[in-house]
């Protein structure tokens, strides 16, 4: 294992950030993320645990905020419907240069915490 990360986000605290500024939905996530939060219906707690694995992955990289865009790490619904880790551009570049061929990666939320656990291996 290369690295490890893990995050948790207040999911209130996040839904009112997302109420005051709307516009940081598009520039934190990907519209794939956007349009599962909107089918899930719960946006806030989804987004959240999706913020929590773009911090996860800085701490399993062992890099700090601004190291990458917050559109260089997002997370895909793979076929069986378990979460997937997609990095590009200046992570991806990142991870390189660190060795990692892979991730594992686990998110959960409440209605009040979100979390992700991110394995750089």
């Amino acid at each position: 294992m290369k690295g490890i990360g893990v995050d948790a986000v207040d999911v209130a605290r996040f839904r009112s950030a997302l109420e005051r500024t709307p516009s940081m939905r598009q520039r934190l996530f990907t519209d794939e993320e956007i349009s599962l939060a909107v089918e899930r219906g719960n946006d806030a707690a989804t987004l959240a645990a999706r913020f929590a694995v773009r911090e996860a992955t800085m701490k399993a990289l062992g890099v700090g905020l601004g190291a990458f865009d917050f559109h260089d790490v997002w997370v895909r619904k793979a076929q069986s419907g378990a979460p997937e880790l997609v990095i590009s551009g200046r992570a991806a570049a990142l991870a390189t240069d660190r060795g990692v061929s892979g991730w594992h990666l686990s998110l959960s939320h409440t209605e009040s915490v979100a979390i992700a656990v991110v394995a750089a291996l």
